[in-house]
């Protein structure tokens, strides 16, 4: 058996076995040790559409009636042994009959259980909020500034339950822990035979994810991005003459940006240690995101509530060598910053592309990419006469052919290279029609 899902498995992908190099694979996270070259299989251009489709968890909302706004998705692991900790969110949210759209990437870490929660209940903290701002306003206008605020308000409070929803277990809190033993924090925590609610909400502090959500308004005349972490905003428009202009329109949270660096190490003075080698409290490289609990909470939080959580079962070393920093908590940020961009949603108006993606999308791109942006807009611009670009409309696998290389053997390289670990980060795409 070779371990290829039923899906992957098409009589025409029939291709002669090639072999890659090191440098043949885009953003890789493989080693030049790793017995270079390997084999891959080179199919043929219609299995490498095919295969890529099956392989993306592909997704697509038609944002209004006349076709003009949609919103497609995709999520891309081609490591079959490994599943994606990447996740995103589509979402129309009803107000009062007027309707928002929520679009989203997650990049999660260490695990998959905080990223599912976040991508599941974030459009539900978001239209509670909103609820909440309509009945306050009525039918008055509300400020752009407002809404932003209420954008970060919604996302604070959501990460906040995370520890809290735990903490509330224990009545009096973190300092009342000192009067209980592990035997009896484990009996509060292992409700597993009883459903498992607590042991459910405890998990989610031991991972995190970090988050870019974009928000637009009834009218189309708003986007809001709120970004937590190193995905990326990318607005693509067109301008005269067939051209296109590529903009980042955010900054990532993590050691190389140097006004992060700067705003971390002023929140915790006389503490040289919370930044080391480029990480918060030298372990994790986001410096804003959701859940990361133990960053955000003093170390008697994980000793005695997550250490209890799977009593003798880990190596508590790795987290002790980042605790004994722990001294001002929180260390990670969970206020995201959220920036305003008007809209004309006029139906002469120059198109325009907002791209949400993960950092896998960025490595795979390296310094081309606002090359192979503007090449996949000129591309979507024109159309395209290959038969199975028809039959995979999508804005976001497009994008990802372009970016792995826009060719069938390139795209194979990646596809079907012979590993048994990643090679490619996990990779998470939404295009929005704005």
């Amino acid at each position: 058996m070779d371990g290829t899902p039923d899906r992957y498995k098409h009589s025409r992908e029939a291709g002669p076995t090639s072999s890659a190099s090191f440098g043949d694979i885009p953003g890789s996270l493989c080693s030049p040790t790793d017995g270079w070259p390997r084999s891959f299989r080179d199919l043929r251009y219609d299995a490498a559409w095919e295969r890529l489709a099956a392989a993306s968890n592909l997704h697509s909302v038609q944002l209004d009636a006349s076709g003009r706004w949609r919103a497609d998705a995709l999520n891309f692991q081609p490591c079959i042994r490994t599943p994606s900790q990447d996740r995103y969110a589509i979402q129309q949210i009803n107000i009062q009959g007027r309707i928002w759209t929520l679009s989203a990437v997650f990049d999660g870490h260490l695990g998959s259980h905080t990223v599912e929660h976040v991508a599941h209940h974030m459009p539900i903290i978001v239209r509670e909020h909103l609820e909440v701002m309509n009945q306050k306003h009525g039918d008055r206008a509300v400020p752009p500034p407002l809404i932003a605020d209420m954008f970060a308000m919604a996302i604070r409070a959501f990460d906040d339950a995370i520890a809290n929803d735990v903490l509330n277990l224990f009545p009096g809190g973190l300092s009342s822990l000192a009067h209980m033993s592990d035997s009896q924090i484990q009996a509060v925590l292992d409700d597993q035979l009883a459903g498992g609610h607590n042991y459910t909400m405890a998990r989610l502090c031991m991972y995190g994810t970090t988050a870019l959500v974009a928000l637009v308004d009834p009218d189309h005349k708003n986007l809001w991005l709120a970004n937590l972490g190193d995905c990326q905003g990318l607005m693509v428009s067109e301008t005269g003459h067939k051209g296109w202009n590529v903009e980042v329109l955010t900054r990532p949270h993590n050691g190389e940006n140097s006004l992060e660096v700067e705003r971390v190490m002023n929140e915790h003075p006389g503490e040289p240690e919370c930044i080391l080698d480029g990480r918060v409290l030298g372990a994790i490289a986001p410096f804003r995101c959701l859940g990361d609990t133990p960053f955000k909470q003093p170390p008697e939080f994980t000793r005695r509530i997550l250490y209890n959580l799977y009593p003798g079962q880990h190596d508590t070393s790795p987290w002790e060598e980042f605790l004994k920093r722990n001294w001002t908590p929180p260390y990670i940020s969970s206020t995201p910053e959220v920036t305003h961009y008007p809209l004309d949603p006029s139906p002469r108006a120059p198109r325009k592309y907002l791209i949400l993606c993960s950092d896998g999308f960025t490595d795979i791109c390296g310094a081309n990419q606002r090359a192979i942006v503007d090449q996949w807009a000129r591309g979507v611009a024109c159309g395209s006469s290959r038969a199975l670009d028809d039959k995979n409309p999508s804005l976001a696998l497009r994008l990802l052919w372009q970016a792995l290389g826009n060719d069938p053997t390139d795209v194979s390289r990646v596809l079907t290279l012979d590993m048994d670990t990643p090679w490619l980060d996990d990779i998470s795409i939404v295009v929005q029609c704005l």
